[in-house]
């Protein structure tokens, strides 16, 4: 490259984010520089000042500034319903759609033998303790359906086996304008196992 170390040093560290690769890095990079006062300063303030603050939320796992979450912190959310979730990331995408009025407890990934992710290496016993020790009725596991996903929902199960908690878990198949010719095999499965009446 050829815009000194420090910038190479930025382009190479801003290649590492997801959706960036060098080219779109040096693109983003160069347009941070030419706007320097508009939007590298504020940029380079922001970033400092939430690398000071950010920490996990004591209860869930979300992203805070705080020892806990706006969410977790709203006496009008449903303390009766837990969704479990893989990630933040998630836990985002269901805040979106601003439909589900409950908590969220986010496990920090899912159980892979390949990744050596072990139950050991999840918040599953600061979830059975939630359970346990709060007024949940209902856990509702979030979890991505694949087989790490599928896998980890069966031994969070396991774990709340015996528990008065009833487990339910996302519905899986064809999307909402979804056209069948343009679905996997895997989904349309899951769509026929799930099927209801019309």
């Amino acid at each position: 490259m050829s815009g000194g170390s420090e910038v190479d040093r930025l382009i190479e560290l801003m290649a590492k984010l997801p959706g960036l690769g060098p080219v779109s890095a040096r693109r983003a990079v160069l347009t941070l520089i030419r706007k320097k006062a508009l939007l590298l300063g504020p940029l380079a303030s922001a970033m400092a000042e939430v690398e000071a603050t950010v920490r996990e939320c004591a209860i869930c796992g979300n992203i805070t500034t705080h020892q806990f979450c706006d969410i977790c912190r709203n006496p009008k959310r449903d303390q009766s319903l837990l969704c479990v979730l893989e990630s933040v990331a998630d836990l985002w995408a269901m805040e979106r759609g601003a439909y589900f009025k409950g908590r969220y407890f986010v496990l920090g990934g899912v159980l892979s033998a390949l990744d050596g992710v072990t139950p050991e290496s999840l918040r599953v016993p600061q979830l059975v303790e939630q359970v346990v020790d709060g007024d949940i009725t209902e856990v509702i596991l979030a979890l991505n359906a694949t087989i790490d996903g599928q896998t980890t929902a069966h031994y969070i199960a396991d774990q709340l086996s015996g528990r008065q908690v009833e487990l339910t878990s996302l519905a899986q198949g064809v999307p909402v304008g979804g056209e069948l010719n343009y679905l996997d095999d895997g989904t349309i499965a899951a769509a026929l196992k799930a099927r209801k009446a019309f």
